[in-house]
């Protein structure tokens, strides 16, 4: 019996020496110092022995386990101090270096537009309001001498929506403010309304479902095309350069009257035409024109005391343009190759 436990101490510190990881220490514990361990079944067998034999199997049996013991405890903390070492060589920053920057969100290129739209009127004494998405057709067309037999309506592949309070749908202009605006205020009105507005038509190149659309109205005493030219005029050469040149034709909408479309100098060829201007040397920029009269009726004003303007456009459009991106589809394929080229 002491010749066997001296043999297994020698075997299990020659052991304890090859061990390199505390994986493999704990492997090592449980088998000699474990409740089923080599060395706890060899003590278990002092019992068997004559009586006169027990005293010293046991003497040098618990002299093996302190000395096993002692080598696990010394080994456990030689492979603690190397693991911390490791860990932290491993996470060693090097304090000279320069920061690295965090990697952060940036805004959208429509809403970067959006901001500049509205940034722009604000300047000019508009402020920005908002209105619902989902509309009543008597604000999408109704009150926008837009009447149910017009044929404008056709201008307009509307979702519409069925549910307990009646037929509603998806706004497809936000012009519907106007009304509920002027519901509400009564003249000097100056606002523009930013959102988003839903048709239903085949998605391509230069058409979404979804887009967005910013409306502007004034109303007051004595306002003429003069200003709508003058307004406009100022804010596409804030948006686009100074040296832009800009054109008004005449145009139709069932909401003003006259109606006119706005354009600018192409970006591309300067006016000479171009594939981009489809050599007209020209980009549609919006449409607007002078409130009609009927519309100021609806809401109760005199229109022979009062007069106004609208306009709408499409932030869409405006960063294709000023951006020179020829397919809207990116906007909204959420590509972040493309996106992050607008920080």
């Amino acid at each position: 019996m002491l010749e066997e436990i001296g043999q297994l101490k020698e075997v299990a510190l020659r052991e304890l020496s090859c061990v390199a990881d505390l994986a493999g220490l704990e492997s090592w514990r449980i088998s000699y110092l474990g409740k089923r361990g080599a060395l706890i079944q060899l003590v278990r067998r002092v019992g068997s022995l004559p009586p006169e034999q027990r005293p010293l199997a046991g003497q040098a049996a618990n002299e093996a386990k302190l000395a096993l013991e002692s080598a696990w405890g010394k080994k456990q903390r030689e492979l603690q101090e190397k693991s911390l070492a490791q860990a932290l060589e491993a996470e060693r920053i090097d304090a000279t270096l320069p920061g690295r920057q965090p990697l952060l969100g940036q805004v959208h290129p429509v809403t970067q537009v959006l901001r500049e739209i509205t940034d722009i009127f604000v300047a000019m004494g508009f402020r920005v309001v908002e209105g619902p998405e989902v509309e009543w057709d008597r604000y999408n067309f109704e009150m926008l001498n837009i009447p149910a037999d017009h044929p404008a309506r056709d201008m307009w592949d509307t979702f519409y929506i069925s549910g307990r309070v009646g037929e509603m749908l998806l706004r497809t202009h936000t012009s519907p403010n106007q009304v509920r605006i002027m519901e509400k205020n009564q003249p000097p009105i100056r606002v523009i309304v930013p959102g988003k507005c839903y048709r239903y038509e085949a998605v391509d190149a230069t058409h979404e479902a979804m887009f967005y659309q910013v409306e502007g109205l004034a109303v007051d005493e004595g306002i003429t095309m003069g200003d709508l030219k003058g307004v406009l005029t100022i804010f596409a050469k804030a948006m686009y350069g100074k040296e832009r040149k800009v054109r008004f034709r005449c145009d139709y909408f069932p909401f003003v009257e006259p109606g006119v479309e706005m354009s600018v100098e192409c970006y591309a060829c300067k006016g000479s035409g171009c594939r981009i201007c489809k050599n007209t040397g020209w980009l549609e920029l919006m449409g607007a024109g002078m409130v009609h009269p009927r519309v100021l009726e609806g809401v109760g004003y005199d229109s022979t005391r009062y007069t106004g303007f609208a306009f709408g456009m499409g932030p869409e459009r405006i960063a294709m343009q000023k951006y020179g991106i020829e397919d809207l589809r990116y906007f909204y394929a959420n590509d972040l190759r493309f996106l992050r080229q607008f920080r």
